[in-house]
């Protein structure tokens, strides 16, 4: 069953969070900001309504998995906070005194319950409305790109984000104890999966050893965050491989290898649209559809930048229609 209740319920130490979470909280501001009852609708479709036993409100398990990548936190730490931390309370929409989820539910969620591919576009338009309704958007270009250099989204292979995070909890550890460095694994030569798999975990088998280290907070959840991305790429990898990924997988915190994202966003660097598609897709065909979904978040467009792979035939007849300056190198095939 589905529980559609929205509201927080009624408590006599609800006050304690006008202390303890002040008007200039990030997640305060958050909360007032954004009215996530829209993510209901979307999400609600996944789960059978007079079906077993009550499932927990979408909202609330779409405000974790916020608080999961706004943290860098693995599920375990990031349902453990929501039970000490009174700033991730007041967002989930928890009384002081209520309880939270077990860890696992949480990882049901990500990997069951996030199955809509409309998902991505609700959310862009949302933050778009937002961007509206605060006077964030004054210009009227619109940037478009596969690579996301004009953007502060970095697509990452499975293998670089597991770098990323082994160098993060070494660093961690190193505030501690130093010494540990000659225990450690060599690191990797080969740039691929597996290699980074195979030494994250010998790594994370030689911290186990010091239960001294993974007693101290800091350490712990850089661990537990580790340890969660090699088990999401391993069941990916014992998992059959899907059509339009050689090597890959979708989780609620990373991109990943053998997909592209193509990005459109605006001169404030607020993205517009987004289109996934496997790594091999050329990236000018989907200008179209890059341009129909900012129109469709009410965004007038007057002038289109992007590199020589967006000036094709096709996109030049489309901007000529539409009365749109389309700033990008000429395509050689436009002479063939």
């Amino acid at each position: 069953m589905l529980d559609n209740q929205l509201s927080m319920d009624v408590s006599p130490y609800s006050s304690l969070y006008d202390i303890v979470v002040p008007k200039t909280h990030f997640l305060r501001q958050l909360t007032e900001l954004c009215d996530f009852r829209f993510i209901y609708d979307e999400l609600e479709k996944n789960y059978r309504p007079d079906f077993g036993r009550k499932a927990y409100l979408p909202i609330m398990m779409f405000k974790y998995l916020l608080l999961k990548d706004i943290y860098k936190l693995s599920d375990v730490d990031v349902v453990g906070r929501s039970l000490s931390d009174m700033d991730f309370k007041f967002f989930l929409g928890l009384a002081p005194e209520d309880s939270v989820i077990e860890p696992s539910s949480l990882t049901k969620f990500r990997k069951l319950r996030i199955k809509d591919d409309k998902l991505l576009d609700v959310l862009i338009q949302k933050s778009v409305q937002i961007a509206l309704e605060h006077n964030l958007i004054k210009s009227k270009i619109l940037i478009v790109d596969a690579t996301h250099t004009k953007s502060h989204y970095n697509h990452k292979k499975p293998q670089e984000i597991l770098r990323e995070r082994s160098k993060a909890l070494r660093k961690t550890i190193y505030q501690h104890s130093e010494d540990i460095k000659i225990e450690f694994p060599k690191k990797p030569q080969e740039d691929n999966l597996e290699a980074e798999l195979t030494y994250t975990e010998e790594l994370m088998a030689v911290v186990e050893k010091h239960k001294e280290l993974l007693a101290l907070p800091a350490v712990s959840q850089k661990f537990n965050y580790r340890k969660e991305a090699v088990d999401d790429d391993l069941e990916h990898l014992e998992a059959s491989v899907k059509e339009e990924a050689r090597l890959g997988h979708k989780t609620a915190d990373s991109s990943f290898y053998g997909y592209k994202s193509h990005i459109a966003m605006t001169d404030e660097r607020i993205i517009t649209a987004c289109v996934v598609t496997s790594d091999e897709q050329s990236d000018g065909k989907y200008l179209p559809e890059l341009y129909a979904k900012t129109k469709e978040n009410s965004l007038d467009i007057e002038t289109i930048i992007g590199d020589a792979a967006y000036s094709g035939k096709n996109n030049i007849q489309l901007t000529r229609k539409e009365k749109i300056h389309l700033v990008s190198k000429l395509n050689p095939s436009v002479f063939q």
